[in-house]
């Protein structure tokens, strides 16, 4: 496999870049007087603090889409409505067996007695 110059100076930078953050991690979290800073038990992660940020104010960036839409659908309105129709027509369709006399009263699921 060959290496151009600009990805071996992409994976030098990473690299590198790696290894700052981890030298960063080990420091704070072996600094022995942490809890005079007043922080928890945890090292705080600017970027882990971004994606929750970036979660909590999604919907403010929110933008109706079509696939937003195909998804909404199928995901939550479809198998709703699918969910509705199986019981409607299972219920009819036991409805009508108990009009028609098909099910003797001393067989049907729900009775008075």
């Amino acid at each position: 496999m060959v290496v151009t110059k600009e990805q071996e100076e992409f994976i030098r930078r990473k690299h590198e870049q790696t290894l700052k953050l981890r030298n960063e991690y080990l420091k704070q979290s072996s600094n022995p007087f942490r809890h005079a800073t007043g922080e928890g038990g945890t090292v705080f992660d600017s970027g882990l603090a971004r994606f929750q940020a970036m979660r909590v104010s999604h919907i403010e960036h929110f933008r109706p889409t079509g696939h937003a839409f195909r998804t909404g659908l199928f995901a939550v309105v479809l198998p709703i409505a699918i969910y509705a129709w199986m019981l409607k027509s299972e219920r009819d369709c036991r409805e009508q067996k108990y009009r028609t006399g098909q099910v003797a009263y001393k067989d049907r699921r729900f009775k008075f007695v």
